[in-house]
């Protein structure tokens, strides 16, 4: 039965409305980043407009700091990437492929773990993160960023390997294959866009994440989110374009990626929602 037109048109301005409410403060942030700070704050804003470059050079030049948090973000949402999808790729297959008393009970404890608001985690950790000499280092936001996101990424994972059969692992391991072997050959090449949707959720959130960082660094682990809410702060004042520039600069990459991965990431979120 053909659907009546008007469902389709529903539909359709549904979706122009949400592309308008998520994508308009993202265009006028990239056109600010273009615009000098006389035009920034005009309104009605002008759409049509001669784009200068001045406020990413003024960036360069005068906030050689955001490029090393900048850097500093990289490498810490690298190390959190990995640590995290080979943490939940290996904890999801043990939940799919084994049942006892056990795992039971650390599974009600990482969900019950991931319920807690991350300042009730953090507070407590700072003085453990000074005794173990870890404050202001990529590793201490390294495990602390895959630490908050292994629950979820678990259970994602753990969906993934539930739809590989598992008379794969028992012909695998037959033919004399160790858990080692039936991991790398068989889970992880069929369960790679699992992989790619959990590398993809944790990447954005360590990318963008504030208060972890805002706790435990100072100066050489900083990232890019602190720099970013320090130029808010100055005390010279608000170099508005600059700030708009590096914003944008911080935020494009993540925005490449999830627009290259979209098809992993709903597939990430939808998961087990459909039974054959």
């Amino acid at each position: 039965m053909r659907r009546p037109w008007w469902i389709s048109v529903l539909r359709y301005i549904a979706l122009a409305a949400i592309l308008l409410w998520s994508g308009f403060p993202i265009l006028l942030m990239v056109m600010a980043s273009l615009k000098p700070d006389r035009e920034i704050f005009k309104f009605p804003p002008d759409f049509i407009f001669r784009p200068t470059f001045a406020n990413y050079i003024e960036l360069f030049t005068s906030r050689p700091a955001f490029f090393d948090a900048l850097l500093n973000s990289i490498i810490i949402t690298l190390g959190a990437t990995l640590l995290t999808v080979v943490s939940s790729t290996l904890a999801g297959y043990i939940y799919s492929r084994y049942r006892n008393t056990a795992l039971a009970g650390s599974a009600f404890f990482m969900i019950v773990i991931r319920m807690l608001p991350p300042i009730i985690i953090t507070l407590p950790l700072f003085p453990v993160v000074n005794a173990l000499g870890l404050q202001d280092t990529y590793l201490v936001l390294i495990v602390l960023y895959a630490t908050f996101f292994v629950s979820l990424n678990t259970w994602i994972m753990k969906a993934f390997i539930d739809q590989i059969p598992r008379e794969l692992d028992e012909a695998a391991i037959v033919d004399g294959a160790s858990t080692v072997k039936v991991l790398r050959y068989v889970i992880v090449p069929l369960s790679i866009q699992g992989i790619i949707a959990t590398a993809t959720f944790v990447f954005v959130f360590s990318w963008n994440e504030f208060l972890f960082a805002f706790i435990f660094t100072t100066s050489k682990a900083k990232t890019a989110p602190l720099v970013i809410s320090e130029m808010l702060s100055s005390l010279a004042g608000i170099d508005w374009g600059v700030l708009f520039a590096a914003a944008t600069l911080q935020f494009v990459p993540i925005m490449v990626l999830v627009v290259m991965l979209q098809r992993f990431v709903v597939a990430g979120l939808t998961v087990g929602s459909v039974k054959g």
